[in-house]
C-alpha cells in the first residue's frame, strides 16, 4: 500500500499574476518547446535575472495551470486583474493539498471564531498536526517550513482574505461571478468552498 504524501509546490511562489498571464498564453497557444524556450529563455518575458530562473519559475507556473481547463486560462490570460488573481489562486489550491487542508481547517477556523487575524505559528502548528498523515513533513528543515508560511499567508494577501502580511487581519473575500462559474461547470465544489470560506461565520 502506497504511503500518502502531500505533493507541495509552496517553497516555488506565491500567485504570480503576471507571469501565469504570460504562461496562460502559451498554454492556449499549445506552443512547441521552442516556442517556449523563445519567449521563457530568450525573450525573457518573465523579467527574471537569469534564464534559468526564468524556466524555474515558468515550469512552477505551468504545472500550477495545467491542472485546470482552458476556461481557466483564458480568464487568467484576458481578465482584469482581480479576475486573474482569483483564478490563479484556483490553480495553486488545485495543486497544493496543503493549502486547501489549511484553509478548510485554520483559516476557516479563525472565521467561525472572528478571531480577526491569522498568527505565524498557526502554520507550524498545522504542520504538526499534519505530519500524522505524511511522516516526510516531520523532516522539512526549518528554513522551508518558514518559507513556505510566507508564501501561503502571501497568497491570501494576494488573493484579498488577509488585508496584508503585516497586520495578517482577515477580511472578506467576494467572488467573481466568472470564478464561481468556472468551478461550478468543472464540478470543483471544494476549491469553491475555500474561496467562499470567509463567510463561514458559524452561525
Amino acid at each position: 500500500m502506497q504511503r500518502f504524501s502531500y505533493d507541495s509546490d509552496l517553497i516555488g511562489g506565491s500567485l504570480q499574476v503576471r507571469e501565469s498571464r504570460i504562461v496562460a498564453n502559451l498554454l492556449l497557444q499549445d506552443a512547441s518547446t521552442d516556442q517556449w524556450q523563445e519567449v521563457i529563455q530568450r525573450q525573457n518575458l518573465l523579467q527574471k535575472r537569469t534564464p534559468a530562473s526564468a524556466k524555474r519559475v515558468a515550469q512552477a507556473v505551468r504545472k500550477r495551470l495545467e491542472r485546470l481547463d482552458a476556461s481557466f486560462w483564458r480568464a487568467i490570460r484576458d481578465g482584469d486583474d482581480q479576475l486573474a488573481t482569483q483564478v490563479v489562486f484556483c490553480s495553486a489550491l488545485e495543486r497544493n493539498l496543503l493549502l486547501i487542508e489549511f484553509i478548510e481547517t485554520v483559516v476557516r477556523d479563525a472565521f467561525v471564531t472572528r478571531a480577526g487575524v491569522l498568527e505565524p505559528y498557526h502554520w507550524n502548528e498545522f504542520l504538526d498536526e499534519r505530519s500524522h498523515r505524511d511522516p516526510a513533513i516531520s523532516t522539512w528543515t526549518e528554513s522551508s517550513c518558514k518559507k513556505m508560511a510566507q508564501v501561503i499567508y502571501r497568497m491570501l494577501a494576494e488573493v484579498g482574505l488577509l488585508e496584508s502580511t503585516r497586520n495578517m487581519k482577515l477580511q472578506n473575500l467576494m467572488i467573481r461571478s466568472e470564478v464561481r462559474a468556472l468551478l461550478d461547470d468543472s464540478y470543483r465544489y471544494r476549491l469553491k468552498a475555500c474561496l467562499e470560506v470567509s463567510s463561514a461565520t458559524g452561525q
